[in-house]
């Protein structure tokens, strides 16, 4: 079976709102846990807009599934990253100004900073995934560098499906996976994806896991969380 993460970053959002105690991340990663989510998502921004420290901390304590931290390069989260040591660290680009992540890492562009990072985090024993398109150079890229997961940004086909471009970007995402698989990379794969277009994406042959947040925390708000996570669980079964 397909695994799923979910992404805990919009409880800390709405959290951050009123700049109070809730709704609690850690707590709802507990929810999410029950529900039979396989690891829980957290992406530490530079700006710290919605996950902060702390909750890095408290989930690294608490959690009995992978803590998979998403992260840029930025030296303070990289620091952050080295001392809490999460399970896996996902390096992702970013930008002040973003509402959410916009595109995938260019590693072709950044391969010797990009490098340096994940060299580091390796040598702590965590595992390090890149958030790429999926593209043959950026794949061949994260190869050459000897980071071995990375995760293929769905964006584009959420955004497109349904149409023919959808088909299109589905073909894509197929293909890249397939050739990654060969190089004897792990594939995860996410962003955008909802209760519509997710099937599509956990019954290609060689996907790993699925990361999956704004839909499942979306629909939280009206089925409670546990249902949330539970529904998506049957999605990709």
């Amino acid at each position: 079976m397909v695994k799923l993460g979910v992404n805990i970053d919009h409880i800390a959002t709405l959290r951050q709102a009123r700049r109070e105690f809730d709704p609690d991340p850690v707590m709802a990663a507990r929810l999410c846990e029950e529900a039979g989510a396989h690891s829980i998502v957290a992406h530490l921004r530079e700006d710290r807009r919605h996950i902060q420290d702390r909750d890095i901390l408290l989930l690294r304590k608490t959690l009995k599934v992978r803590l998979n931290l998403e992260m840029s390069i930025d030296p303070g989260v990289v620091k952050m990253a080295l001392e809490v040591l999460p399970n896996q660290a996902t390096l992702v680009p970013e930008h002040r100004q973003e509402i959410t992540t916009e595109g995938g890492l260019d590693v072709v562009r950044n391969l010797r900073k990009i490098k340096k990072v994940t060299d580091a985090l390796s040598q702590k024993g965590i595992e390090v995934s890149l958030f790429i398109a999926p593209d043959k150079k950026q794949i061949d890229a994260v190869h050459a560098i000897g980071v071995g997961i990375i995760e293929l940004h769905t964006g584009p086909f959420a955004n497109a499906f349904a149409g023919r471009l959808g088909q299109k970007e589905f073909t894509q995402i197929k293909m890249m996976t397939h050739y990654a698989r060969q190089l004897g990379m792990v594939v995860n794969a996410g962003h955008g994806l909802n209760y519509d277009n997710t099937y599509a994406i956990a019954h290609l042959k060689g996907i790993e896991e699925l990361n999956i947040g704004h839909a499942i925390m979306s629909r939280a708000v009206f089925v409670g969380l546990k249902q949330a996570v539970r529904e998506m669980l049957a999605l990709i079964k």
